[in-house]
């Protein structure tokens, strides 16, 4: 059985103000006031992070690497202030999971991608790790639902126009040696009405033609924002007609009937088996005890966080590391 990360892992106090990034929901748009570093000197200080994270993981025994997404203010704001027709620096707005309103970008004219974005973190990543690598990327329905649209005019074309960009982003990615590229849709379940309507189509897009590994993170959101969201999904089974290779989603903290896996046949399962809502260290026996729950619905499974680390302190993560990879190796004897 294979470990991974979702996708973060904490960034160091030097290079970004964590009382800042737990003061505020997720960014959507520019957040330069969260880096400590001086501009001129960033790269090189993610750079620098960005190692470290790679090192954390290697340390911990993960199989699947990620760049732990030093770089992000947020997991959706690199990408889309990367973009043609955007204006983040005169947001718009809408409505968070909590029903309250915050600035979102604002799309303002065709949406494209001038140049490819995540190519230089993902030949960072390849070149400092010999394992499995894995890059994440904002899925095409939650950049649209987290916009506000003053040029389109309807729902469907703007998620259309945000995956064609990803689907050029993950063929980059792809060519760049990645072996896995993964989708963030946390808010297909959050906005799941939406979802039914054309999500799987706007997924469909957005992999049409792509032939490496595809994984998608569908998710209740960070627990420290939203620690009264209800964790039943609401948008999961649809996702059997997605064309991903792997399905990543929480189970530590959910109230879910992990019966549903059975509908998903032929997935990859990223189970969330690390709760996130807690510094506190789980044993490597209780992580194993949450995955013998999917067992009799599915062995093709990943073990890995509920979702991103970014909002732990770093020691608490690693521990949470070391805890997955031996939860795993007990699971994976039994089944030997």
């Amino acid at each position: 059985m294979l470990t991974s990360l979702v996708g973060s892992y904490p960034q160091p106090q030097w290079l970004l103000d964590r009382e800042k990034l737990r003061g505020r929901q997720p960014p959507r748009i520019r957040a330069a006031d969260f880096w400590r570093v001086e501009e001129r000197f960033l790269e090189e200080a993610q750079d620098a992070a960005t190692l470290m994270a790679i090192r954390d993981q290697e340390r911990a025994g993960l199989d699947v690497i990620t760049d732990g997404e030093q770089r992000r203010e947020s997991y959706s704001n690199r990408v889309v202030m990367a973009l043609d027709g955007i204006d983040v620096d005169n947001p718009g707005e809408t409505l968070d999971r909590n029903g309250n309103p915050f600035p979102v970008p604002r799309i303002v004219g065709p949406i494209a991608r001038p140049k490819p974005i995540l190519i230089r973190d993902a030949e960072f990543l390849r070149a400092n790790t010999e394992r499995l690598t894995k890059v994440t990327i904002p899925g095409p329905f939650t950049m649209a639902q987290q916009a506000q649209d003053d040029h389109y005019g309807a729902p469907r074309d703007v998620a259309f126009a945000f995956a064609d960009v990803v689907r050029a982003e993950i063929e980059d990615l792809h060519a760049a040696g990645i072996d896995i590229v993964q989708l963030d849709e946390p808010w297909m379940e959050s906005r799941a009405d939406a979802a039914r309507e054309y999500g799987i189509e706007t997924l469909q897009r957005a992999l049409d033609g792509v032939r490496g590994t595809t994984a998608l993170h569908i998710c209740f959101g960070y627990p420290l924002f939203v620690p009264g969201h209800k964790r039943a999904y609401r948008f999961l089974a649809e996702l059997a007609d997605a064309p991903v290779d792997q399905i990543s989603i929480e189970s530590a903290q959910a109230e879910l009937d992990l019966e549903v896996l059975g509908a998903l046949t032929g997935k990859t399962i990223i189970l969330g088996v690390i709760a996130l809502d807690s510094d506190d260290v789980e044993s490597a026996e209780t992580v194993a005890a949450r995955l013998r729950r999917a067992l009799p619905y599915t062995r093709d499974l990943v073990a890995a966080p509920d979702c991103g680390m970014k909002y732990l302190t770093r020691e608490s993560a690693f521990g949470k590391l070391q805890s997955l990879v031996e939860g795993a190796k007990t699971v994976s004897v039994e089944l030997a």
